[in-house]
């Protein structure tokens, strides 16, 4: 199925860049609570389904689920990994006071730039994730143009490609994170990420479970968030976007208290691109 669909009215194409979520997809980080969606009520009571459905309220359907706030594609406030200020903890600051229902709309849209991450970046192994340096960032402008203010940055390291159902889906994060049984994802490390935050970028995007490495993916959190940035992390489609021209947005539940929270992210391509 095409993740680009025409919109109605101007403009041009919208392009899905959310994950699927379902039980049987890796949509959940591997140490966390699993996704669950069941029915609670169907339209009569079935016994012939493997799990039999009930009617306990009428003729409808509707399922409940148990989901982690880092479900899926998905945002990550300043608070996920910043305490609040006054609280005593290590790396306490202003902007752990920022959760999810805190966050500005308006952050998490704006001019997509899209950063290819090569196939071949040093220091992966089973376990432990190669580095996004920021050489290959100053390389990237010095292509493709500084970054701005309001530039939505997203690497894109087709690490979407290993989110699969079953047993296939493995090497998305479990592999990786539980095991150490499959090479990591590319994540940038503080020096990249503060090169993006010196040019005035307040929100950053990855294809990859997390923006953080599968072995330490504390110290970029730590870096981006307590400066207020947000990650939406778990992307997909990146690769039917330019480099430039799309306008990219994310849309999380508006949860209050929320670390975190599954977001609809999508961008419209230039009307103009052939």
């Amino acid at each position: 199925m095409s993740p680009s669909s025409r919109p109605n009215g101007a403009g041009g194409d919208v392009v899905d860049l959310t994950l699927l979520v379902a039980e049987e997809l890796p949509c959940w980080w591997s140490t966390h609570m699993p996704f669950q969606h069941k029915t609670f009520n169907f339209f009569a009571d079935r016994e012939d389904h493997p799990l039999p459905l009930r009617s306990r309220n009428g003729p409808y359907q509707t399922r409940w689920m148990l989901m982690d706030e880092h479900t899926g594609t998905h945002v990550d406030a300043p608070a996920h990994f910043i305490p609040e200020p006054g609280s005593g903890l290590p790396n306490e600051g202003p902007a752990g006071e920022t959760t999810i229902d805190r966050v500005p709309l308006g952050q998490l849209m704006g001019p997509a730039v899209v950063v290819d991450v090569p196939d071949d970046l040093p220091g992966g192994s089973a376990g432990v994730s190669p580095v996004i340096p920021p050489d290959l960032l100053e390389s990237f402008e010095g292509e493709h143009g500084r970054f701005e203010p309001g530039d939505v940055v997203l690497f894109r390291g087709h690490w979407d490609r290993h989110y699969q159902p079953g047993a296939a889906g493995a090497p998305y994060c479990h592999d990786p994170l539980v095991t150490r049984s499959g090479p990591g994802w590319p994540a940038p490390e503080p020096p990249a990420m503060r090169l993006l935050i010196g040019r005035g970028v307040r929100c950053v995007g990855t294809d990859s479970p997390s923006m953080g490495s599968c072995h330490d993916g504390a110290p970029v959190h730590i870096e981006a968030l307590s400066q207020g940035v947000c990650f939406v992390e778990a992307l997909t489609h990146l690769d039917a976007l330019p480099v430039r021209g799309a306008w990219f947005c994310a849309a999380p539940v508006n949860l209050a208290r929320g670390t975190g929270a599954p977001a609809r992210a999508f961008a419209v391509l230039p009307s103009d691109r052939t």
